[in-house]
């Protein structure tokens, strides 16, 4: 399980660990891990132009001294510092020591042409390290540090950020401004949540944790499962097993407008663990024809038979009645689509079995009665509001798809996501997995968290680079599932 905790946990064990340690021990953990990870990007050490960006925090410090070991290894360093009157005293002197460069970042010390001078050391360099501002920052760059992570982006080399991408939102992955968009972050200790959720991910690059001891809380702000968790989790029949001991999911879709979508969430739905699938719609004969083993009615979701668990609302247009229907079964239920507009707060509140509410950021925007850039730049909050409005497991899909529980908690993201999964009638896939899951017995966390990661595992296999249909992701769902088996 990969973790992340929040600014003022971090801040919190970082100061008991300093407490218990040797006076700047712990800033040269993270130099070192620091230092290690940008010669692993380089290659060849001796030689390079490394250019340090270097703000007034402890993140300058980290770069300065990681500055310094790359020096001492024989790359020409230089550090330009935005704060030069409070930048790190002790990492300013050990760079020097090394035989490292200092400019401003208005020109100075040689630089040559001033702040033109400045950015163009940066778009020469072979690498470019970003400890302009840490994790306590908020609201994007400030205006002199814009151009430098301009020059940054322009620069022939690789960036890498210092702990996080200066610019964006430590604890909620927002971006409001302009941020280092970096090819590495190296972390400290652990991940901090915008490093996992975007946008900020998309401005993290690739991810590296540097272990420098921190004693963090059991529960996290946000975990990610990996692929032994996902395992330890997805539903095997035993010796003893038959149809119904292993879960019977109802699938209330589709519609005349859209029997595909029923078709779509019963492929999902069969892959998905359960022993056997209830279809329930208008759309029978689309469904029976493509599956045969389906359990075919049209006699409403009451007169369907025993169901462990049930999906309503993909393509079911306006067909309030037959949602009503489901979230008055005392099993647990699925919601996506349609159903989400269909589905009252109150009653979805009221229900004693389990509920998950599957939307994507409009659908989520709409229930929240926000613009939908607000959801989307904020899917952490998001996610948690609309988990606490309705009383239910929300799994907001998405470029990182979130699953949040109403009781609070860890939020899961999802790590499989692709783009292209974003096509028509994938979600409906991804319902009929998810609730399969359901009726096999997970609970309303695990089973959009297990469902949302063999979908993305999927889509990825599937894909293999080019665009696919979302039958296609159904049908690369038993591969996914194998491959996390191993």
């Amino acid at each position: 399980m990969r973790s992340a905790y929040s600014v003022e946990t971090v801040r919190t064990a970082e100061r008991e660990l300093m407490a218990r340690l040797p006076e700047g021990a712990l800033m040269q953990r993270a130099a070192a891990g620091l230092a290690a990870a940008c010669a692993d990007l380089l290659g060849r050490v001796y030689g390079s132009r490394v250019v340090l960006l270097v703000g007034s925090g402890d993140n300058g410090g980290d770069a300065l001294y990681a500055g310094a070991r790359l020096a001492r290894r024989g790359a020409g360093v230089t550090a330009v510092l935005l704060a030069p009157e409070r930048a790190h005293a002790g990492g300013l002197a050990a760079l020097r020591r090394a035989g490292g460069r200092v400019v401003s970042a208005a020109g100075a010390e040689g630089a040559g042409g001033g702040a033109q001078g400045v950015e163009e050391l940066v778009e020469r360099a072979d690498l470019v390290v970003d400890g302009i501002v840490g994790i306590g920052g908020k609201g994007g760059l400030r205006p002199d540090a814009v151009p430098l992570a301009a020059a940054a982006q322009r620069s022939r080399g690789a960036v890498v950020a210092v702990d996080l991408p200066s610019g964006v939102d430590a604890d909620t992955g927002e971006v409001r401004g302009v941020a280092v968009r970096a090819d590495l972050t190296v972390t400290f200790g652990t991940h901090k949540p915008g490093l996992l959720i975007d946008p900020a991910r998309e401005y993290a690059g690739s991810v590296r944790l540097v272990d420098i001891g921190l004693e963090l809380p059991a529960e996290p702000e946000l975990e990610a499962l990996q692929h032994a968790d996902v395992a330890g989790l997805l539903p095997v029949p035993g010796a003893e097993s038959d149809k119904y001991r292993r879960g019977v999911v109802g699938i209330a879709a589709g519609s005349a407008r859209y029997p595909g979508a029923a078709v779509l969430a019963v492929a999902g739905a069969l892959r998905g663990g359960a022993g056997a699938v209830r279809y329930v719609g208008p759309a029978g004969d689309a469904v029976i024809t493509r599956f045969p083993e389906t359990l075919v009615s049209d006699q409403g979701p009451k007169h369907a038979g025993r169901v462990q668990a049930w999906v309503v609302g993909p393509g079911a247009g306006d067909d309030a009645a037959t949602v009503g229907e489901v979230l008055a079964a005392d099993v647990p239920v699925l919601v996506d689509a349609d159903g989400l507009r269909l589905a009252e707060a109150g009653v979805v509140r009221a229900r004693r079995a389990p509920t998950l509410m599957t939307p994507h950021a409009g659908e989520a925007a709409a229930l929240l009665g926000v613009d939908r850039a607000e959801v989307e730049g904020g899917r952490l909050a998001a996610v948690r509001e609309l988990a606490g409005r309705y009383g239910a497991t929300v799994l907001l899909k998405g470029s990182t798809t979130l699953i949040a529980d109403s009781g609070g908690g860890a939020v899961r993201v999802n790590p499989t996501g692709t783009s292209w999964l974003a096509t028509a009638g994938s979600g409906d896939v991804l319902s009929g997995l998810a609730g399969s899951l359901l009726a096999a017995g997970l609970s309303a966390v695990d089973a959009g968290s297990v469902g949302a990661y063999v979908h993305g595992l999927a889509g990825r296999l599937a894909a293999d680079g080019a665009p696919v249909g979302a039958h296609d992701v159904a049908e690369a769902v038993p591969e996914a599932w194998r491959n996390v088996l191993g």
